[in-house]
């Protein structure tokens, strides 16, 4: 089970890194059906960065949301303990946010990381995955004796 995260404010050149690489995983987007491209980039606590991003399904309900894959490709390679993601699209007024399901990944594994919210000029939104997804379930609760 994953460790509850301690978010600690990173320091701008961490913060740029990790806007570059999800401005960078964007581009790599498979949205023929959406046009929405969406990239991610995942700090871990020990400094590696995971990117990943949206990949859409003539199916639908098979897509899924570059935050997810980021996520998933740092777990498959034994990563659990997760610092920041930020996330990035091609919205000009309004801050990228991840939908419903990402956030209930996210929270698998801690609710006190940091979420950055891009625009494509460069500005950001910081908040933690708890402010995202407020009294949410999470692994602890399946420890919980009714």
């Amino acid at each position: 089970m994953a460790q509850e995260c301690s978010a600690g404010a990173l320091e701008l050149q961490q913060v740029q890194r990790l806007l570059l690489s999800c401005q960078e995983a964007k581009k790599a987007a498979y949205c023929p059906y959406s046009h929405f491209p969406v990239g991610a980039a995942l700090l871990t606590q020990d400094g590696k960065i995971f990117s990943g991003c949206n990949v859409e399904n003539a199916c639908y309900p098979l897509g899924i949301c570059a935050e997810r894959t980021a996520i998933q490709k740092a777990v498959s390679e034994g990563y659990k303990d997760f610092r920041a993601i930020a996330i990035a699209s091609d919205m000009q007024d309004d801050f990228i946010s991840p939908c419903g399901a990402c956030r209930q990944v996210m929270r698998e594994f801690g609710c006190t990381w940091t979420v950055y919210m891009t625009k494509p000029d460069g500005t950001y939104l910081r908040k933690t995955v708890q402010e995202l997804l407020p009294l949410s379930f999470g692994p602890e609760n399946l420890q919980k004796t009714p």
